[in-house]
């Protein structure tokens, strides 16, 4: 079923992104043991996801690679190697997944480039005619990518908050539903395997830090590894880390200069706050914000050690050099990455 994170009511499993008191929605299911089924994707979690049917194409069981920085033991999450190059894929598939069994085949959403991307690719497969809204500003190679996929692509002029108002006035004028993924429950859904994966892959980690702006990632992995605590698998929760852009924060304190450097989380009022808010409270987590000169740097290294990721991936690496900086991440712990973003999708022209 759905809940309302405002005021408790609940709905039937069914494509909605509201309540009717304007509150969020979360999918509420109970399990009893944490059984993944003998699947080398994220079939293995199936049976705690509301998925149905065949899907096309199946987000990968990404890997871990791990480096010591500074006495600390690092793992990367490879999520920039879903098929669309990024985690978003988790919540499409999903998403995807709901919409065809409500025989729904024609959406709109707002995106800095990659949801936008991921949908439009999984549109492609699955028969979903698809309208993504975007903001001039987004990377050139990311609209490209998006025109070559047969994605409806509407400009906007102004910010990612403006991108949001006019997708939601098309779809109200329109009637094409609105798929946003920072308000829709399944999208978390699928976003919560990440937690699923890093259990099997390397237990609990004592830090995880997430690029966070409208939360998608940071609310999966908080709900995932919720889920693995109530079902008896785990007796704590990571702590988790919302990094943020500079002069975009909603979780920290408002910076004056912006990173326009980190597209993909420059959300100033996300939807989800309450939940987020929430969600740090529980895990004992924390905000850190990261400017654009600090993100430069974290690119930088990652690019001198393999990692070809886009810059809002590059934030974590920047907030964790602050925690270690200042003992808050000590010598000897277990943290973890999420490099979320291929940097491939920067290039121009496909």
């Amino acid at each position: 079923m759905l809940r309302c994170s405002r005021c408790g009511r609940t709905y039937p499993e069914t494509f909605r992104l509201t309540c009717d008191c304007g509150g969020t929605l979360l999918v509420e299911r109970n399990s009893d043991a944490f059984t993944p089924e003998p699947f080398l994707d994220v079939r293995r979690y199936r049976r705690y996801l509301p998925v149905n049917g065949e899907v096309a194409p199946v987000p990968a069981v990404t890997p871990v690679s791990g480096l010591e920085i500074n006495g600390v033991r690092t793992f990367f999450k490879l999520d920039y190697l879903q098929p669309s190059g990024s985690f978003k894929d988790r919540g499409t598939w999903v998403t995807v997944s709901k919409l065809l069994d409500e025989g729904i085949t024609e959406v709109v959403l707002d995106s800095s480039g990659n949801a936008a991307l991921s949908f439009a690719l999984y549109g492609l497969a699955n028969g979903i005619r698809v309208h993504a809204f975007v903001s001039y500003d987004t990377s050139p190679g990311k609209l490209s990518l998006l025109q070559a996929l047969g994605a409806v692509v509407h400009y906007v002029d102004g910010d990612r908050m403006a991108v949001h108002e006019r997708a939601v006035e098309f779809s109200e004028r329109s009637g094409v539903t609105y798929v946003s993924h920072w308000l829709n429950p399944y999208f978390l859904e699928g976003t919560k395997t990440i937690a699923f994966e890093l259990y099997e892959q390397l237990g609990v980690p004592d830090w995880i830090l997430a690029p966070t702006g409208s939360g998608t990632l940071f609310l999966g992995l908080w709900k995932g590894f919720s889920e693995l605590k109530a079902m008896g698998e785990i007796d704590r929760l990571p702590r988790l880390v919302a990094v943020q852009a500079s002069g975009y924060e909603s979780l920290c304190g408002r910076s004056a200069v912006k990173n326009t450097l980190a597209e993909g989380i420059t959300i100033p009022e996300p939807p989800r706050l309450d939940e987020m808010r929430k969600a740090l409270k529980e895990t004992g987590g924390l905000c850190v914000s990261v400017d654009e000169l600090e993100t430069m740097g974290a690119l930088s290294w990652l690019k001198r050690r393999g990692f070809l990721v886009e810059p809002t991936s590059a934030v974590v690496l920047s907030a964790l050099w602050k925690l270690i900086e200042t003992g808050l991440v000590e010598k000897g712990e277990l943290v973890v990455l999420p490099l979320t973003g291929s940097g491939l999708k920067l290039t121009q022209g496909i």
